[in-house]
């Protein structure tokens, strides 16, 4: 992968009119083409100034005319986000300013940046290895505090110092043994083979622990798959609306208004939830129904978190039990009595307290939903998501860990086979390749295109 000899520029803000627009350099002429495009108020031109210091003046156009009063600064390679010069054009966000900036920087040389280019660079030039470059994007899309802390101790260097101590305990164990192989005359005693199958044990056992992270990880990134179920009218749809906090599924007092799963994302009591909004689960010879209650049941199958809805305003069935209880079977299971407003008939609780759930009461009228926000909380202690940024997050990673544990497993059967240390080191190589591909030491151009090309321009 080769090093960038040209400058790039993108607009680093979202589409649309806002507070700032930012325009981003990065490559060689990144400080020359921002000082051709930018007037300083000031005597001293913007390479006068010292890196990182911010100065005002006015952007001007591809004309040379100005077209905003603008903050602008400049840093220099290595010591910047790409490693290479940058520059920064801090612009008021106006989309026909950011436009005409753009312009102007193309007229003095830069050329457009692909998706993740930026990062890209920094990851080549050894300012972020591949792990931390993916968290750039985890961070860029989480969805809730939980996962924005988890990309924030990646970007750190979290998991990659994890790997780092599993690749630093297998070269131990090569290197001991290229001694042995390479200076056979030398008085190198080896390993005895319970110490070595104990090094290759521990680090089978790491790497474990990080693929059993895999599954928090999807829940972090994607959030936990909540299945909201009930029968009709049990108020399912508005405790999505008061969850989300605005109304994205029709409510009516007409059952059955509810045909397919509806689903939206939230954040409650701490915990990334994928919400479910299901049909009302019924017997019904109606054939659409049919299919909503069909798609019901598998949110139900599919489910990480199941919130069964009973309306306590309505006098509590057999249907409604045998739905707890098909729940508890399958998920997490909260029970919910809807309509807390309203005056609550009696019904058998003990009933439903057998089945060993815990139970809320919550108004989504007036969004009472205090509750309901504890127990998901207990549901998903955020001791369950582990130490920040430790944690795999996505395919790439997942397969990677997967074929190093694979590896170190071999190994160890080949050493208990009394295989020559010769060929159980082509084993412990391999496993260095793949913890090699998490880190970016040794992997495909096409993998790390595959994974900028995810970025959005401009970052």
């Amino acid at each position: 992968m080769s090093l960038s000899t040209d400058t790039i520029a993108a607009i680093s803000t979202p589409a649309g009119p806002g507070a700032i627009g930012i325009l981003r350099l990065s490559g060689p002429g990144a400080a020359s083409i921002a000082e051709k495009c930018f007037k300083p108020l000031g005597r001293k031109g913007l390479r006068e100034h010292k890196p990182r210091e911010l100065v005002y003046g006015d952007l001007l156009d591809s004309g040379g005319q100005p077209i905003d009063r603008v903050l602008c600064t400049y840093s220099m390679g290595p010591s910047s986000y790409t490693g290479e010069d940058t520059a920064e054009l801090q612009c008021h966000g106006s989309p026909m300013v950011l436009a005409l900036g753009l312009e102007a920087l193309f007229a003095a040389g830069a050329r457009q940046a692909g998706a993740g280019e930026f990062t890209r660079r920094a990851f080549l030039n050894g300012r972020l290895d591949l792990a931390q470059a993916e968290a750039v994007g985890d961070l860029l899309s989480a969805r809730s505090r939980e996962g924005a802390r988890h990309a924030a101790g990646q970007l750190a260097g979290a998991l990659s110092r994890k790997i780092g101590d599993i690749y630093s305990a297998l070269v131990d164990v090569m290197a001991h043994f290229h001694a042995v192989l390479d200076y056979p005359d030398e008085d190198i005693d080896p390993f005895r083979l319970e110490e070595l199958d104990n090094a290759l044990s521990n680090q089978e056992g790491e790497l474990n622990a990080l693929l059993a992270s895999c599954g928090r990880g999807k829940l972090l990134r994607e959030g936990v798959p909540c299945a909201i179920v009930g029968r009709p009218n049990a108020g399912k749809s508005s405790l999505l609306n008061a969850m989300l906090g605005w109304d994205r599924a029709i409510v009516t007092d007409i059952p059955g208004t509810t045909r397919d799963t509806v689903e939206e994302r939230c954040e409650l009591g701490g915990v990334p939830l994928r919400l479910i909004d299901t049909a009302g689960l019924r017997d019904t010879d109606d054939p659409v129904e049919k299919l909503g209650v069909e798609r019901s049941r598998k949110a139900m199958e599919e489910a990480g978190l199941i919130l069964v809805l009973i309306d306590a305003s309505r006098p509590a069935g057999d249907e409604d039990f045998a739905l707890l209880h098909e729940a508890v079977a399958l998920a997490p299971t909260i029970l919910v009595w809807t309509k807390g407003d309203l005056p609550a008939v009696p019904c058998p609780v003990k009933r439903y307290e057998e089945i060993g759930c815990p139970a809320v009461t919550v108004s989504a009228k007036v969004r009472d939903l205090d509750e309901l926000c504890n127990e998901i909380s207990c549901a998903f202690p955020q001791d369950l998501w582990g130490g920040y940024g430790e944690i795999l997050t996505n395919a790439r990673q997942e397969e990677a860990a997967s074929r190093a544990r694979e590896a170190v497993r071999r190994a160890r059967g080949a050493l208990r086979a009394g295989v020559t240390p010769d060929a159980l080191l082509t084993d412990v190589e391999e496993a260095l390749a793949a913890l090699g591909e998490l880190t970016g030491q040794a992997v495909r151009e096409d993998v790390t295109d595959r994974i900028f090309s995810k970025f959005c321009v401009g970052k």
